[in-house]
């Protein structure tokens, strides 16, 4: 009788620490799809499932059209000027019918960048270089 006890004893603690390892990650676990939640968080840095690092959450106030996005120790500022009608021309010869938000330098490649809504209504930035060519559309605004 105490090997049988024993092992009901073992498998009572088995089963509470299983029941509470799920009830645990079910409060840890972020919220997937079909799970219902009436809070929304900011993204966190860090690294994504996906292996790409994420980007630290904006401060609270801050406004993207008036820039001063900051990323590897630059921050970026507003063109005004010749240098911002040669971008936006760049920009809007490789999005067709886009709307630009805003041009401004960049700190993350190109010396120039325009965020543009495209006429689907998709976010995109149009990287160009010091000769105001256009070296790629990166889906999103960064």
């Amino acid at each position: 009788m105490p090997v049988r006890r024993s092992a009901i004893i073992a498998a009572s603690m088995l089963g509470a620490v299983g029941i509470g390892g799920v009830a645990g990650a079910v409060a840890l676990a972020p919220n997937v799809s079909g799970a219902a939640s009436s809070t929304t968080t900011a993204p966190s840095s860090g690294s994504s499932s996906s292996g790409v690092p994420k980007r630290p959450a904006p401060p609270p106030n801050f406004d993207p059209t008036k820039g001063g996005h900051t990323a590897n120790g630059i921050t970026e500022q507003l063109l005004a000027g010749d240098t911002a009608t040669k971008v936006r021309d760049a920009a809007l010869a490789a999005v067709p019918g886009g709307t630009i938000q805003r041009v401004e330098t960049d700190a993350e490649g190109s010396p120039y960048e325009a965020h543009m809504t495209k006429a689907d209504g998709t976010e995109v930035t149009v990287k160009v270089d010091a000769n105001f060519s256009v070296t790629s559309v990166d889906a999103g605004m960064r």
